[in-house]
């Protein structure tokens, strides 16, 4: 018999997808926004109500404190993040909150002292919609947060980090104080959904996660100049567009050459002026590049800039700018907390299976300050980051009942 409870966690997961800026197209929760306020509302609402000690840190990662007989002794921490993507879903990052939540209730009720605090936390930006940089919570935690970063990174709108911050009721020059001692945090563990085809297909009730991919994503513009579609010859223009397109053309024949699941992708390109009978003279793109090995990382990108490099050479007054913005190493999961999970799951009767992330998650850089281990539950058909996104909430909770045992066995009495 399951000890975590499905009604909480379905009513959970509807609660927070209310807290939307656009109403009937998926969930749209972008970070320090007024929806963002809202869901953080609910969540120290639950785990106030949990017994748990709740604070908010100077990036507005919230964190809920169950103390431990030994205050002192390392964190097991478990959570993952609340904002969304643009008209996404609501399993996406809430479902590993929901997960800590759930947790806490559990241990809660059953009276639990853990040896060593336990900490829940809900962390902001992770996707990087509003301001393009994502992991923001986690860089912030693990003092990875670029120099300028949040004086200067900003929305579609012009907002920066700092000001939509001070909006929110946070002082950003304060934000260096969200970064954890070394040693302070013992064990992170976080549950997502899996966002790939695996579980469903094999009709698998969770993965338990080998290790995430590393990942590089790139700001590009191409910069060049305007002319007459019509009447400007081919070998006379410096058509950014183009060059755009030769890039990620070459780069995306080089992750099907290279394999071992890389993968690289183009989803945002804008150009200036944005006519279609006029050669544009500006055009900005963003990379996306993962695998399980950063040298191929690196090979797929080193072919990216060599096709802009070509495209400069060839078409004088072209010319180009990258700028790094997000970097992770591929990061394995601790191999003693993957078998603690493995066995609690056998004890409940549910089903596992070993598998890689491919996507990037929190997890991803709190693997540079503790040891990290994940749990992925089922999504219906694969999808994610779509309004189609689907967990059923018994998948859910066999998860979640995975992550609940294995804090209460890592946080236990010695």
């Amino acid at each position: 018999m399951l000890k975590t409870n499905v009604e909480r966690i379905q009513k959970d997961i509807e609660s927070l997808a209310q807290f939307s800026c656009v109403e009937g197209i998926g969930c749209t929760r972008f970070t320090y926004t007024k929806e963002f306020a809202q869901a953080r509302d609910y969540i120290v609402s639950e785990m106030k109500a949990a017994g748990l000690q709740v604070r908010e840190d100077a990036v507005g990662i919230i964190i809920g404190r169950m103390e431990g007989k030994n205050p002192d002794a390392p964190v097991v921490m478990t959570g993952s993040h609340f904002d969304t993507v643009k008209t996404g879903g609501r399993f996406d990052g809430p479902a590993g909150v929901i997960a800590g939540l759930e947790t806490a209730r559990v241990l809660h009720e059953e009276g639990f002292v853990p040896e060593c605090p336990i900490e829940f936390v809900a962390l902001p930006e992770e996707e990087g919609a509003r301001f393009g940089s994502g992991l923001f919570g986690s860089r912030a935690m693990c003092g990875q947060l670029k120099p300028g970063e949040i004086e200067n990174n900003k929305d579609w709108d012009g907002v920066t980090v700092a000001e939509a911050m001070k909006g929110y009721g946070l002082d950003p020059s304060k934000a260096a104080e969200a970064q954890r001692k070394p040693g302070e945090i013992g064990t992170f563990l976080e549950l997502h959904i899996e966002q790939g085809p695996l579980l469903e297909k094999t009709k698998t009730d969770i993965g338990i996660v080998d290790a995430i991919v590393g990942l590089r994503v790139f700001d590009i513009h191409v910069y060049g100049r305007s002319d007459h579609a019509g009447n400007t010859p081919m070998n006379m223009r410096a058509d950014t567009m183009l060059a755009a397109a030769k890039a990620v053309t070459a780069g995306t024949e080089k992750a099907l050459e290279i394999g071992e699941g890389t993968v690289v992708t183009c989803g945002r390109l804008e150009t200036v002026p944005g006519a279609f009978n006029i050669v544009a003279k500006e055009t900005f793109f963003q990379i996306d590049c993962r695998s399980k090995s950063i040298e191929n990382v690196d090979a797929v990108m080193a072919v990216i800039t060599e096709s802009l490099q070509k495209s400069a050479e060839e078409n004088p007054g072209l010319s180009f700018t990258m700028e790094e913005k997000v970097s992770a190493m591929p990061v394995p999961m601790k191999a003693e907390i993957q078998a603690v999970m493995e066995e609690e799951a056998a004890d409940a009767g549910i089903s596992t299976v070993r598998m890689l992330s491919g996507a990037g998650h929190d997890a991803m850089i709190m693997g540079s300050l503790c040891p990290v281990a994940m749990v992925f539950v089922p999504s219906k058909d694969g999808r994610s980051h779509v309004p189609e996104e689907w967990t059923d909430y018994e998948d859910l909770q066999k998860g979640i009942e995975v992550i609940y045992r294995t804090v209460k066995r890592l946080a236990g009495e010695k």
